[in-house]
């Protein structure tokens, strides 16, 4: 959880804070987070950053405004007499519906994934909340029956935080907006509303309005929450993406759908009257956790940081090449049956070979979504705009420039999700102290990182990792036909 105050006028950070939210993995495939956890870190980071804000004797009645900005697709039902979660949030990348999905890819006309997509923009996956919520609906008691009494919410955590801060059960505000509402799969894109049809299949639940209510308790009590955006909707208005063909989320003001495996999602609707921006957006299941999954479960490095220097050890990968799809493929491939692998090892083969490969994974993921936004759009990205924990790594952000052969541009201040979620509050109607019309937008300073190696080079590698990704496929079957002495036999 990250909190950051910004000066409206010059978009400069004034104070912030950070707490780190657990994830656990209870089984193979599963990915949750604490509610409670997620709420917790909320109020300690809103109370520290206070706290920050008095000792640089800033009043705190100077905050006009607050935005949020969340995971999009990660899903939670909580009771709303009690104010209980009544399950863990089911994180986006959580695999444990691929069984219900190809229960629906099998119903729907011709076996066909993206029966939906004309609606919804999104094929039928394990990665949006609609699978996630009838999982829930199927599998814990407690939601079936607060469901029965019609004390049940459901929400992503935009809607759980919001409906917290606003009271909770004491009349707490129930709502979201339309760049979360459009990843749950529910949601039809072209009418800005829920979709009866989709809908109907037994969602028995009271569903989301929009927002512009105030915070009732604690220290920003009775300042406005104004602005809410998804993750990626709020880097793009962060970056200050509000022409097409900006960034990796192909902005346009009517839906453009993809022939090349992208998704096509609401970028961003800031107000009520205000038309909706659409965007072809192409996902990723794992990128910056990669590096995660190297501290963390290969002990190669000991903190994130480390990765950068280890890569630039060797300065190359070797010939080997990591496809990360521990959670399957996402764009532009929506392939989960996939699998990480590991290819092209020898015995010179070292962990600072492996370190680069798994920086050279981000970026050719990264490649193989700007081909296909390429593709779909007639539009050629000329340069691509990044922001994120991972600007950091100046060798990953030469890697993404020679990978792709054009320039990376990173700005000095990397966290532009948080930037986005306050120009969208600032920008509110009744707050009005954020300007986003282009003349007033702020100057926000960035470097630059131009291709270094030939085009020809960085066609060989890219092709071998695609080579890499083929074998990464079909490695998983859903279900198990015997478990003997902890194995698992597929058919």
């Amino acid at each position: 959880m990250f909190l950051q105050v910004f000066n409206a006028k010059t978009a400069k950070v004034i104070s912030h804070h950070q707490v780190e939210i657990t994830q656990s993995f209870p089984k193979e495939g599963w990915v949750e987070e604490d509610p409670k956890e997620i709420m917790q870190s909320v109020y300690e980071c809103i109370e520290r950053t206070c706290e920050k804000l008095c000792q640089l004797n800033i009043d705190i009645s100077n905050i006009k405004a607050l935005g949020v900005t969340n995971q999009r697709e990660t899903t939670l039902v909580w009771d709303k007499e009690t104010g209980e979660p009544l399950y863990n949030a089911i994180v986006w990348l959580d695999l444990r519906t691929q069984s219900t999905v190809e229960r629906l890819i099998n119903k729907a006309p011709g076996q066909n994934k993206n029966h939906l997509k004309h609606k919804t923009g999104l094929p039928i996956s394990t990665y949006f909340s609609a699978v996630k919520l009838r999982w829930l609906l199927d599998n814990v008691d407690e939601v079936q029956q607060a469901v029965l009494s019609k004390r049940a919410m459901f929400g992503t955590v935009d809607s759980w935080i919001i409906w917290c801060l606003t009271g909770g059960r004491n009349n707490g505000v129930h709502c979201t907006d339309v760049s979360n509402a459009s990843r749950t799969m529910l949601f039809n894109i072209h009418t800005m509303d829920w979709d009866p049809e989709i809908c109907r299949y037994a969602y028995p639940f009271k569903l989301l309005q929009y927002i512009f209510e105030k915070r009732k308790s604690g220290s920003l009590a009775g300042i406005p929450i104004s602005g809410c955006l998804g993750d990626q909707s709020a880097a793009l208005v962060g970056q200050m993406c509000f022409t097409e063909g900006q960034d990796l989320h192909l902005k346009c003001p009517c839906p453009l759908f993809s022939y090349h495996g992208l998704l096509t999602t609401v970028a961003y609707r800031l107000g009520k009257d205000e038309p909706a921006c659409y965007a072809l957006e192409g996902s990723v299941a794992i990128a910056g956790a990669v590096v995660q999954w190297l501290k963390d479960n290969m002990g190669i490095v000991q903190s994130a940081s480390e990765i950068e220097k280890l890569a630039a050890a060797a300065g190359t990968s070797y010939g080997c090449y990591f496809v990360p799809a521990f959670s399957g493929l996402y764009a532009p491939y929506w392939e989960p049956s996939a699998r990480g692998i590991i290819c092209g090892l020898t015995q010179f083969t070292n962990r600072s070979h492996l370190a680069f490969a798994a920086l050279e994974a981000v970026c050719f993921q990264t490649r193989e979504i700007l081909d296909a936004m390429n593709q779909d759009s007639g539009v050629p990205l000329m340069k691509l705009q990044v922001d994120g924990g991972m600007t950091a790594n100046r060798l990953l952000m030469q890697l993404q420039a020679d990978i792709l052969c054009i320039p990376v541009v990173c700005p000095t201040m990397s966290e532009t999700t948080a930037l986005g979620a306050a120009m969208a509050a600032g920008a509110a109607k009744g707050v009005d102290v954020w300007c986003l019309s282009p003349g007033n937008l702020p100057l926000v300073t960035s470097e630059k990182y131009e291709p270094q190696i030939n085009p020809e080079e960085s066609e060989f590698r890219f092709a071998r990792w695609k080579k890499a990704v083929q074998k990464a496929m079909n490695w998983e079957m859903t279900e198990p036909y015997c478990i003997s002495n902890g194995m698992r036999c597929f058919v």
